[in-house]
């Protein structure tokens, strides 16, 4: 009798557990979903790449599973682990990676672009002509972008809310500094030849800026990456050379605390390297 209802306890008991532990789940794939997937469509969309949610989910899951499985069959356990959360945001983080590169070409495309503008304004074309010409005649991402401003442009939208929505897709500082020099030239009037001629030196000036910073600090940024990975090679180094003073180490919860604060020390001395020797303009 107390047998049947002490099971009778244990299964509604286990029944609700499993009730909430869905409900936490789910809530937190609900969050997930909207923070980091929905973030990363619009991502991609904005850079003219459409996947679906769940293929980028079902991606998230598969980088996982392949990396963390390749980590447990080949090194151990413990880094599987490491493995399967790196796994899990990999494809995210090569998201955001390509979007910074695309931004990067963008803006250096941009800069013949406004300079091709300036001559187009003195043959005598429109505005919108300049932009639907070189759109014609660029490369992506930059005839991407003209392309459907001057698609938008043509089905009614006005040209300053055109502008304004591809500095927003596109997510660069240089497009943004031209498009607000444009709504205001439009609106208060002005030479626009001259304008967009200013605009691409400008820009041209501050990229040799930044090659120039680039430069100076490669010694510095190069020197935080061998200092940072001078304790790992060692220790592969002594593994490789007497594995009987590392195997001691590698067996013992010790070792593995000592490793993982080393690897945690060494990634944090990268981002203050980084930082300093980021130098913005």
């Amino acid at each position: 009798m107390f047998a049947a209802i002490a099971s009778l306890l244990l299964g509604g008991g286990t029944f609700f557990l499993t009730l909430v532990v869905m409900g936490v789940l789910g809530k937190a794939y609900e969050t997930y979903q909207e923070r980091y997937i929905v973030k990363s469509m619009n991502d991609l969309s904005d850079m003219f790449l459409f996947i679906d949610p769940r293929q980028m989910l079902v991606l998230n899951i598969a980088s996982m599973i392949v990396l963390g499985g390749f980590s447990y069959l080949v090194i151990n356990p413990l880094v599987a682990i490491g493995a399967f959360i790196f796994g899990f945001f990999l494809p995210m983080m090569m998201v955001k990676h390509y979007r910074v590169k695309r931004i990067k070409k963008f803006n250096t495309q941009l800069v013949d672009a406004l300079q091709a503008m300036a001559n187009a304004f003195k043959a005598g074309l429109t505005f919108q002509q300049a932009i639907e010409q070189i759109s014609k005649d660029s490369m992506p991402p930059l005839q991407q972008e003209f392309g459907l401003f001057v698609k938008e442009a043509k089905l009614g939208v006005p040209v300053e809310e055109a502008l304004n929505n591809m500095s927003k897709r596109v997510g660069s500082d240089d497009l943004e500094l031209v498009s607000t020099a444009t709504n205001i030239s439009r609106q208060l009037g002005g030479n626009m030849a001259e304008m967009y001629e200013t605009l691409s030196t400008t820009i041209r000036e501050r990229f040799r800026l930044e090659g120039k910073i680039d430069a100076l600090t490669a010694q510095g940024k190069l020197q935080g990456w061998v200092v940072s990975a001078m304790p790992l090679i060692l220790g592969v180094v002594l593994n490789y050379m007497r594995p009987d003073l590392m195997q001691p180490m590698l067996d013992h919860i010790f070792g593995y605390v000592l490793v993982f604060t080393i690897m945690l020390m060494e990634i944090m001395g990268v981002l203050i390297i980084r930082r300093i020797t980021n130098i913005d303009i």
